[in-house]
């Protein structure tokens, strides 16, 4: 199976408040880019006040040094000293309680709530270590927002699904979806999330949600369709691609409109084509919807791919994967994008299961960023497909 970098993951383990040797939540944060500080700005309060939870929460940091103007310091050092991951969220304030470790053993050691946040490929050789040193009754909740793809049959599989499989144990992840852009999160901008979890336990279910729900301004509510929100949350990231070259374009407002509703149609397209259980209403929650609409304005996809548009309105003979890659040094701070990534892989499904047709828009938009299509040609992808439910799935 082929692992897609598609940003960043998030996962969090959960036990029964008795199997930690107090008989409280044990905390441990894997990993401390962006959207890994700003939740854990989020986790670290709400542990703090939840009687389950307890005070500390371990977070493991991949450790590198880190200019300042006392000289080099590592990141974890930095963040326990100064309480802020300088290079990633600038300026906000981690709790206090929330403690780096550079070694992931013993950040892990007897956790019964892991948060992954790091980069896609690195998540399968920590797994073992967390598998063998954390709780054993965890449960995880898949921040990431990408998919999986089967290396031989190209089928998109669930991160929370892969992540299952890899730590088993009847190990059980859900997962957690929205519009959350990481600095107004961490700046407590009010926002909403969308917890898409069954513990089959309604207490487990009320616990997870408590220890994300931060309102008023870090608002979630909970539903089932774990699918749904996943894929949503994967699937945005490519129309955000479009967005962009609609931005590049100087198009204004009414392309980027219809850019919107045909990629949410897309997306529910993906999702019901593909997975069993999806529910209509979960595209109107935050991780549907909400997420498009803030990944399409505000998002650094969107950002990444204006830049594009307009390198490739200069240079129409641009070598396409070495100019995402510059755009990704010169905008993302080390960060990755997840479009791009996820554009491809979709692409190959599709492709592979002659489905090009039926999703215009997604095809356009990796025919542009990849293959030198002229960027003016995404109004092109800007239709719904006319394509009977029966041929699709002949298809899949």
């Amino acid at each position: 199976m082929s692992a897609v970098l598609v940003g960043i993951i998030i996962i969090i383990a959960i036990v029964p408040a008795m199997s930690s040797a107090s008989g409280r939540e044990k905390i441990c944060i894997i990993g401390s880019g962006n959207w890994g500080s700003a939740i854990a700005t989020v986790v670290g309060r709400n542990a703090g006040r939840l009687d389950f939870c307890q005070d500390e929460v371990n977070m493991w940091v991949f450790d590198e040094k880190i200019d300042t103007e006392e000289g080099e310091i590592m990141l974890s050092e930095l963040i326990n000293t100064r309480h802020e991951n300088a290079k990633y969220l600038p300026g906000i304030k981690i709790p206090k309680n929330v403690i780096a470790y550079p070694e992931l053993k013993r950040a892990c050691e007897g956790a019964t709530l892991l948060i992954f946040v790091l980069p896609h490929q690195f998540l399968p050789k920590l797994l073992p270590t967390l598998r063998e040193h954390a709780d054993s009754n965890c449960r995880g909740v898949s921040l990431i927002k990408g998919l999986d793809f089967d290396s031989t049959t190209r089928k998109p599989i669930l991160v929370s699904k892969s992540i299952e499989q890899s730590m088993g144990d009847g190990f059980r992840c859900g997962a957690l979806m929205g519009a959350n852009v990481a600095n107004e999160v961490a700046e407590q901008h009010m926002c909403e999330s969308t917890l898409a979890c069954d513990f089959e336990d309604r207490e487990l279910n009320d616990r997870t949600l408590a220890i994300f729900n931060e309102p008023p301004n870090f608002r979630v509510s909970r539903i089932n369709d774990v699918a749904g929100a996943e894929v949503c949350g994967a699937i945005k990231n490519i129309v955000a691609l479009g967005a962009g070259f609609v931005d590049g374009l100087n198009l204004g407002g009414n392309t980027k409109a219809a850019l919107m509703r045909v990629g949410l149609l897309e997306m529910k397209q993906f999702c019901t084509t593909f997975f069993t259980g999806v529910e209509p209403s979960t595209f109107l929650e935050s991780c549907g919807l909400a997420d498009l609409i803030t990944t399409c304005y505000g998002g650094r996809n969107r950002r990444c791919a204006e830049l594009f548009a307009r390198k490739q309105k200069e240079s129409h003979t641009v070598d396409c994967g070495q100019l995402w890659m510059e755009i990704e040094r010169k905008m993302l701070n080390g960060q990755k994008l997840q479009g791009t990534l996820a554009a491809e892989e979709v692409y190959l499904s599709l492709k592979s299961r002659q489905l090009l047709d039926v999703f215009p828009l997604m095809t356009t938009i990796y025919e542009i960023a990849f293959q030198g299509r002229p960027i003016d040609e995404i109004t092109k992808g800007i239709r719904v497909a006319d394509i009977s439910s029966s041929s699709l799935i002949s298809k899949v």
